[in-house]
């Protein structure tokens, strides 16, 4: 199960893509320890792509994910959301017991070895 994008964020990416006229751009997800639950999600464009991120494509926009982040958002949907609060990504993530009350961070659920892909035996 890989991370999928809804029409809405990959219409909205592409065309933040070809506002930025570059059209090498990918878009980089990652997790990173902080946030008021622990961990908390991050959004970058990114020409480079490693020879370990996995590659998700949906229509034109390519999204990076490293190995370590793919463990918290292995099935994770992304959706761009326009409501009276404004506009923002948003991830709907399985792996995540519980989040903060501005979506940005979150605790996984325990996973038997956590994020660094050992299991419990």
């Amino acid at each position: 199960m890989s991370i999928t994008l809804t029409e809405n964020a990959t219409s909205k990416l592409t065309s933040l893509i070809a506002e930025e006229n570059n059209p090498n751009l990918k878009l980089r997800i990652f997790v990173s320890g902080g946030g008021c639950s622990g961990f908390q999600y991050g959004f970058t464009f990114d020409e480079n792509q490693e020879d370990t991120d996995l590659v998700v494509e949906s229509g034109s926009v390519k999204v990076l994910v490293d190995p370590t982040s793919i463990n918290y958002l292995r099935g994770a949907e992304i959706d761009f959301v326009e409501d009276l609060n404004g506009a923002s990504f948003q991830i709907k993530n399985p792996n995540a017991q519980s989040t903060c009350g501005c979506g940005n961070s979150f605790t996984p659920a325990a996973t038997g070895g956590g994020g660094c892909g050992h299991a419990a035996s």
